[in-house]
Order: C-alpha cells, then sequence, then structure tokens
C-alpha cells in the first residue's frame, strides 16, 4: 500500500457544488445511477456509501464545515430513505471512529437487544426442534430492540458539530418527496414482495395495483417522513418512550412477539473501545464482541502472516487455498466460543495469542485440505473465564445483508460505520403509520441453545460486522468495511490483502474476486476466478460450486498522511458513490 500512493491520483475527483437537495425535486424522479463515480480523489475530506444520494449529502455536510461524525449521521438518515431494505432505524449497528483531535479510537454500539420477554428456546418448535429459517425470519420474536437512533444521538453528544435535527433534514426532503428507485433496491423489493405483503410495506413498496415498484418508479415514504420530522422536532424519546415506541411494540406483538414499550424504554448504546492487531508493519483497529468481526480478521491475519502469501499471484490456486483453509479455522472458533461479552467469557486474549495463532497455522498444509477443522482450545491462553458448552446447529440460515459506509473529513476525524437490519427488509414488518421497517436480528442468536449465542433477554446476538481502520505510525491510513452477514469479515480480509500485502490500488482491492467458506460444505466465490484454478481446489478437496455470486460490498477511504489527500471507493457490486471535497489553498486543519 505505501509503494501505491503515486498511483492514486485519478481524474474522476468529484468537487461538490450547492446542496444537492436544495434544488427541485424532480430532479431525483430521473436519476442516472449509472453517471456516478465510483473512485475520487480530494484533499478536504471524503464520503463512500452504496448509494448516490446518500454519498451526497455527506459530502455537503463536509462543504458546509460539518466533521466526518455529522456527515455519518445525514448519511445513515438518508440510506434509511435510500436503502430502506438494508438499514435504518429499525436497526442497530457499528460506528467506529477516530477522533483527529485526540487521536483516539472508539466505537458506538448500537447492537439490538433481545427483549426481556426473549428465552433461549423461542425459534424451537413444539417438538424441540429449530424452526425452519424463513419461518424465524418473519415473526416478531426475530425483531431486536433498535439501537441505530441512539447510536446517532451518543455519536453526535461525543464528536458531533451540528444538532441532528439540521443533520436529519435532508431524508425528510428525500422521503417525502421520493427519489426514483435504483436497480438494487428494485431487485430487492421484487426477491421480497411476500415477505413484505404480510405487512404494512405493501402500502409502500408496491404501486396501485399490487405490483413491486421497479427500477426508476418514484418511491416516496410519508409514513417515515412524519417519523423523522417527528424525531427532529422532540428528539429520541418520541421513539423510545413515546406514540413511535407504542406503535413499534404492537407491531412486534402482533407479529408474535414479545416486545414492550419498557424494552425501549430502557434500551442504550454502549461506547466501545477496538481490538487492536498487526499486520506487516499495520496496525488495525476492528470491532470487538459482540461482533465476532474484529477477533477473527485479526486471527485469519495473523495465520496469514506466516505464509508469504504475495508470492502466489493474486488468482493462484495456492492463495486461494490457503485462505479458505485459514477460514476454515477461524470459522471453527467463531462457532464454537463468540458471542455477547456481557453474557458470556469470550477468549479474545487466547484467540489472538501469537502462540494460539502459530498452532493454528501448522494445521494448514500447501499440500491437502484439512478434512477435519475444528475449534481449537484458545483457553489455555487465557488467565481466566469459563468455557461455554459448543452446541451444534442447524446449517439452514440465509446470509444477511446490511450497508457499509465511511467518511473522511479536513480535521483529521474519520468514520468507519457499518449499519444494519440483518435480511433484506429485515423481518419485513413494517409498523403501521410510521414507515420504520423492522430488524430481524435475533435471528443472529443460535436457534438451538446452550452455547455462547444462546438468546437470552437482553442479551445482543452474535454479528460479523467489521468496521475497520488501518494506521501507520499512528495515522488512519486505510478504512474498509462491507455488508453480507458471516461473509463481511472475509471480505475485509481479503481488501486489507490485497491493499496491503499485494500493494493493489485501491479500487482493485476492492474489486479483486472474493471467495468465502465457513467449513467444507459451504463455499461461495465471485466471478472472475480462473475455472482451471476452481477445478485445482476441487481436486484437492474443496467444493466450489459451478455458479459464482456476489460477496459483499465494500466502501473504502485511503488517506496519505504525508499530502492529505483522500481516496475513496464504491464497489461497483451495487449503485454506490465516492464524492470527494476539494479545498483551493487550503491546508488540513484541526477542529
Amino acid at each position: 500500500m505505501k509503494k501505491k500512493w503515486a498511483a492514486a491520483a485519478l481524474s474522476m475527483s468529484l468537487v461538490m457544488g450547492s446542496a444537492p437537495l436544495a434544488a427541485d425535486a424532480k430532479k431525483f424522479d430521473r436519476i442516472d445511477y449509472d453517471s456516478y463515480p465510483e473512485v475520487a480523489e480530494a484533499n478536504g475530506g471524503m464520503v463512500a456509501t452504496a448509494h448516490p444520494l446518500a454519498s451526497e449529502i455527506g459530502a455537503d455536510i463536509l462543504k458546509q464545515g460539518g466533521n466526518a461524525i455529522d456527515a455519518a449521521v445525514a448519511i445513515q438518515f438518508a440510506l434509511n430513505v435510500t436503502e430502506p431494505m438494508m438499514s435504518g432505524i429499525g436497526g442497530g449497528g457499528f460506528m467506529m471512529v477516530h477522533d483527529g483531535k485526540t487521536g483516539e479510537t472508539t466505537i458506538v454500539n448500537s447492537r439490538e437487544r433481545a427483549p426481556g420477554g426473549a428465552s433461549p428456546d423461542m425459534f424451537l418448535d413444539e417438538n424441540g426442534k429449530p424452526t425452519p429459517f424463513n419461518e424465524r425470519v418473519m415473526h416478531g420474536t426475530s425483531v431486536g430492540v433498535p439501537g441505530t437512533l441512539k447510536g446517532l444521538e451518543e455519536a453526535l453528544d461525543i464528536w458531533g458539530s451540528r444538532p441532528m435535527e439540521k443533520l436529519i433534514g435532508p431524508a425528510i426532503q428525500l422521503a417525502d418527496q421520493g427519489f426514483a428507485i435504483d436497480p438494487v433496491l428494485a431487485q430487492a423489493i421484487a426477491d421480497n414482495e411476500e415477505k413484505l405483503k404480510r405487512s404494512y410495506g405493501r402500502h409502500i413498496f408496491f404501486d396501485r395495483d399490487g405490483k413491486p415498484l421497479k427500477e426508476g418508479d418514484v418511491l416516496v415514504q410519508k409514513d417515515l417522513a412524519k417519523t423523522m420530522k417527528l424525531i427532529r422536532k422532540k428528539g429520541t424519546d418520541i421513539f423510545y418512550e413515546g406514540p413511535v415506541a407504542d406503535a413499534l411494540a404492537g407491531a412486534v406483538q402482533q407479529a408474535g412477539g414479545s416486545m414492550t414499550k419498557d424494552d425501549l424504554k430502557r434500551y442504550d448504546v454502549t461506547v466501545d473501545e477496538p481490538i487492536w492487531g498487526k499486520y506487516k508493519g499495520y496496525d488495525i483497529a476492528s470491532m470487538p464482541p459482540p461482533s465476532s468481526g474484529g477477533v477473527f480478521l485479526l486471527q485469519m491475519l495473523g495465520i496469514l502472516d506466516g505464509f508469504d502469501l504475495s508470492q502466489y499471484d493474486t488468482k493462484s490456486w495456492e492463495k486461494y487455498h490457503l485462505l479458505a483453509e485459514t477460514m476454515h479455522l477461524a470459522y471453527a472458533d467463531r462457532a464454537a466460543y463468540a458471542g455477547d461479552p456481557e453474557f458470556i467469557d469470550v477468549p479474545v486474549n487466547g484467540l489472538l495469542d501469537t502462540r494460539y495463532i502459530d498452532e493454528r497455522r501448522d494445521l494448514i498444509s500447501l499440500d491437502k485440505v484439512n478434512r477435519n477443522p475444528v475449534a481449537g482450545n484458545p483457553w489455555k491462553y487465557e488467565s481466566d473465564g469459563e468455557p461455554a458448552a459448543v452446541v451444534a446447529q442447524p446449517e439452514n440460515t440465509q446470509y444477511g445483508e446490511t450497508t457499509h459506509f465511511t467518511v473522511a473529513d479536513k480535521y483529521g476525524n474519520v468514520v468507519s460505520y457499518t449499519t444494519t437490519i440483518e435480511q433484506l427488509f429485515g423481518s419485513g414488518i413494517v409498523v403501521p403509520g410510521y414507515g420504520i421497517v423492522l430488524n430481524n436480528e435475533l435471528t443472529d442468536f443460535d436457534a438451538v441453545p446452550g452455547g455462547a449465542n444462546e438468546v437470552q433477554p437482553y442479551k445482543r446476538p452474535l454479528s460479523s460486522m467489521t468496521p475497520t481502520i488501518v494506521y501507520e505510525d499512528g495515522e488512519p491510513v486505510l478504512t474498509v468495511g462491507s455488508p453480507g452477514g458471516a461473509t463481511i469479515i472475509t471480505s475485509v480480509l481479503q481488501t486489507i490483502l490485497n491493499a496491503i500485502e499485494y500493494e493493489m490500488d485501491l479500487k482493485d482491492a476492492v474489486e479483486e474476486p472474493r471467495i468465502y467458506t465457513n467449513s467444507l460444505t459451504s463455499y461461495r466465490y465471485e466471478d472472475g476466478i480462473p475455472s482451471d484454478v476452481l477445478s485445482r481446489l476441487n481436486s484437492m478437496g474443496h467444493r466450489f460450486g459451478a455458479s459464482p455470486t456476489t460477496i459483499g460490498n465494500v466502501q473504502s477511504i485511503q488517506i496519505n498522511p504525508e499530502t492529505g489527500m483522500f481516496l475513496g471507493v464504491a464497489d461497483s457490486s451495487r449503485s454506490g458513490s465516492a464524492v470527494g471535497i476539494e479545498l483551493k489553498g487550503k491546508k488540513k486543519g484541526k477542529q
């Protein structure tokens, strides 16, 4: 990565003009999504998100003098409107912030919690067997107490320079007046027609004839706009204690869940420290539990650090074999040991101990597949703690989706934020009269109780979200994150490897075909991996299938600490855009 700054000067930089939502709203009736740049370079700040309107809104906040945290709040509200199937105030997330003034890195953890009425066996049927996942996902018991709104409020309290009532305004305008649907949202509506038609969503995402809205149609969300106006006027209490809370709890109970208004009232975020690791001289800050993301990202980087991976071509069978074998070992540990540290002991130190990582690396051979990749014993490297039972789980879950975005400003602040409602459109439950799409985050708990990740009241389900910031000599130089459920960790892993180990330009690092496998029975890969390489891997005992798929959607910013230049990249797998702010004749400052 160090050697690629000279190649970062791109002609696709975008200088923001006036506020994008101040003009006639008709400009959003027709949007050419292909016209937005996926790469941008600038000297005054950068935004990269999965939707160009959200990127424009965030960049406009920066242009007006707001900081990266202000922009992130405005972006999250905007994405609630433009990507209602991915994230929003009906969900939760992890916002990692590097404070340019103090140099500290902190996480606002707004992960959803189980309501007080949740029980360890709530995903079992009358015979004690797990209910099918496609039933769990649409039931009221799948909905966790949402945390996003509290998380945004907390972030502004700590770092913000603009009030929430100002930052929510652009999203209100988008919801009220509508925007042209992009192909990603159109496909999501079509694919989730059954789920949405079971709830109030049938009044929002379908036309008068009951047909799914399609690409180019204008999506207007009057109820969501009303909710956001209430938040703007009365603050977050309206959501957690007021009439919105009544309606939200009522919608969950109507769908068979136990959530009450008291569950909403007692919810609060935590402010956490990241976990840290090293790779090739870089310091890496990532997510601690209840996310499994940071622990197993750092564990996999540690294992791979001993293989001199770049001696093999980027599309070689050797590279993919070593990646797959490393993933199998890490995900075996993840299934055994990861959970909410407020409720169980997670052996983080043991999992990342260099002696344990050496043990795991010794189980990998370049010549053959490990036929029995099971969890190891990190507890022998822990000073205390008690291991939880390991309970087998059904392999019938579906990969979640979400969204990741990132912001860096002229004051030295950096945000890496992954935010979610779990599956596309979450539970499919939409709060009547308020337009809030509710998560199905509790399906991230184990269906079969007894293990580290069993359901318990007020507990946070295990996550894979992995917002990450990479540092060189104490300065942030790279942000990485992705959606994709359990595949998130490996998307972040491979982007970092591509940027650091293979010294790719950032866009190439993001676009390089990725793989994912968590066991010998679960393999995914992206288009672009040579067929002879896949054949060689399968002849060794891997099980890559006949059809590629899309894995993740990485949004990333690279920062040159010497010049102060920002390079932003949006993954081409969605409609995303990178937008930079150009400051003429000005130097970087500190706020």
